[in-house]
C-alpha cells in the first residue's frame, strides 16, 4: 500500500486539512488537488479543474489509486458514479446517496423510514397555507430550510414571523418547495462518521461557531471556528447517538446495490435530557470541523480513507489522539456577504508540530499571497487542554495582516 497516489477534490480549508493529513501518512506517496489553493500547492500538485468531467479525466490521466471528495456538489453531480465506471475508488458516496445533503426532504424521509430522531416538519409549496403552517410551530423561532444545495447557507432560524414568511415565499419561488421545521432547543454538536459496507468509525465530536460575531451574534456563516472534542457530547450522548442514529443509518446506507462509502456528517441537537436529534446530514467533512478532527486521527489517514473507498474499513485499526484541537477562521471584510478578492496577506506565521495555518480562500500571484474567498485562512492548534489549544491558535491569528479581515475572539467559549 506504500506510496499511494491520491487526488483530493476541492479548494478550501477542508481540502488543505485533508492534504496535510495525507502528507503525514506513510501510505501516501503522491498528492494531487483540484483546484486547490495556496496552501495545498505547498504539499500537493494543484490542477485547475472543478467540473466533474474534467476531474474524471484528470483522475484517469494521473492514474491515482483513489479520489477523496471534499465538497458536496461534485458528489451530487455523480463524481463517485463516474469514477466507479473507470474502476477508480472514491471516498465519497454516489449521487443517489449524496441526496442526503442535496435534498433536505429526502433526508427527512430517510430518517422517518429508519426511526432516526429529528424535528417534525411541513413541506410547503405554492398551494400551501403558509400562515397555518407558521401557526403550527409558533412559540419558538421558526426554522426554514431550502430543499437544495445551498453551501451551508440555505437555512433561516428566526423569531420574526415576517422574515420567516418572506424566506418561505422566496424559496418556493426559486426552488418549488421549502421545509418548515419545528425548533429543536439544546446544544449543537457535529459528529463525523466514516463508513462503508463493512462498518463505520465515529470521529471525535466537535462544535462549530456559525454566527459572525462573538456571543453567537450577527449573520449566519459557513463557520467561524470549531473545536473538538465537544464536552456536551458525553459518553451517554455518544451511546444514544450510535444506537438511535449511526447504527440505523449505517444499516440503511450499506444494504443497497452500492453502499455508502465516505463520511457522513451528522449535525446534532442535544436536548436537556441528553437525547440527540438530527438537525441535518452532510455527505462530506464539515468545514471548519475537518480542520480540527483530522489532526486528532493518530493512525494513518491515507489508509483510513482508502479502506472506506474499498469497503475494507472493518479490517483496519483506527486510533485517535486524546488531545484537544481548536481552529479560528480569518474572514474577509464583509463576509458572509460579498467580498473583495485579491487583497494582500502578510505576516503569516510558520507552522509548528502543534499549531499551523490552514489555507482556504487563498492564491499566489507574482509571488504574493492574496485573498481569494470569504473565509481566507484558519489558525489551528492542538494541545493537552482546550485552553492551551485556544491560546496557540489565537497567537497565530493575531500575527496575520489582511486589510478589513475579522475573526471571532470567543471560539470554544461554550466549553471554556
Amino acid at each position: 500500500m506504500a506510496g499511494m497516489s491520491v487526488l483530493v477534490v476541492g479548494g478550501g480549508g477542508r481540502e488543505h486539512a485533508l492534504c496535510l493529513g495525507l502528507a503525514r501518512s506513510d501510505s501516501v506517496g503522491e498528492i494531487h488537488c483540484a483546484p486547490g489553493n495556496a496552501g495545498t500547492a505547498e504539499i500537493a500538485t494543484n490542477h485547475p479543474f472543478s467540473d466533474v468531467s474534467d476531474l474524471i479525466h484528470l483522475a484517469f490521466q494521473l492514474d491515482v489509486d483513489f479520489v477523496v471528495a471534499g465538497p458536496e456538489a461534485p458528489l451530487c453531480e455523480g463524481l463517485a458514479d463516474q469514477l466507479a465506471k473507470m474502476d477508480i475508488p472514491c471516498f465519497g458516496p454516489v449521487a443517489a446517496l449524496a441526496r442526503l445533503e442535496g435534498s433536505k426532504l429526502h433526508a427527512k424521509q430517510v430518517m422517518q423510514s429508519n426511526n432516526v430522531p429529528t424535528a417534525s416538519f411541513h413541506v410547503l409549496d405554492s398551494s400551501s397555507d403558509i400562515d397555518a403552517a407558521l401557526d403550527d410551530f409558533s412559540g419558538d423561532p421558526w426554522v426554514v430550510k431550502r430543499d437544495v444545495l445551498a453551501g451551508g447557507k440555505g437555512v433561516v432560524v428566526t423569531g420574526d414571523r415576517a422574515e420567516a414568511k418572506s424566506f418561505i415565499e422566496e424559496s418556493i419561488d426559486s426552488d418549488g418547495q421549502v421545509l418548515l421545521e419545528a425548533f429543536l432547543p439544546g446544544d449543537e454538536a457535529s459528529m463525523l462518521v466514516i463508513m462503508d459496507a463493512s462498518g463505520y468509525v465515529c470521529m471525535p465530536a466537535s462544535q462549530d461557531h456559525k454566527r459572525e460575531f462573538e456571543g453567537d451574534k450577527g449573520r449566519n456563516t459557513g463557520g467561524m471556528g470549531a473545536y473538538a472534542p465537544a464536552p456536551v457530547y458525553t459518553d451517554d450522548v455518544k451511546m444514544k447517538t450510535i444506537d438511535r442514529i449511526v447504527e440505523p443509518m449505517h444499516r440503511a446506507l450499506s444494504q443497497g446495490r452500492v453502499p455508502y462509502r465516505g463520511v457522513l456528517y451528522v449535525g446534532l441537537m442535544i436536548d436537556e435530557m441528553n437525547d440527540p436529534y438530527v438537525v441535518e446530514f452532510n455527505v462530506r467533512f464539515g468545514d471548519p470541523e475537518c480542520q480540527i478532527t483530522i489532526p486528532l486521527i493518530a493512525s494513518d489517514l491515507g489508509e483510513l480513507l482508502n479502506a472506506a473507498a474499498n469497503d475494507n474499513l472493518a479490517n483496519i485499526d483506527v486510533e485517535f489522539s486524546n488531545k484537544h484541537a481548536l481552529t479560528v477562521v480569518l474572514a474577509a471584510e464583509n463576509y458572509p456577504g460579498p467580498v473583495e478578492k485579491g487583497r494582500i496577506i502578510s505576516s503569516v506565521p510558520d507552522s509548528t508540530h502543534d499549531s499551523w495555518v490552514n489555507h482556504a480562500g487563498t492564491k499566489v500571484e507574482n509571488g504574493q499571497l492574496l485573498s481569494n474567498g470569504g473565509r481566507v485562512l484558519s489558525c489551528t492548534a492542538i494541545a493537552d487542554s482546550l485552553g492551551h489549544a485556544a491560546d496557540k491558535a489565537y497567537a497565530l491569528i493575531e500575527q496575520i495582516e489582511l486589510s478589513g479581515s475579522h475573526y471571532r475572539r470567543d471560539v470554544g467559549h461554550k466549553a471554556l
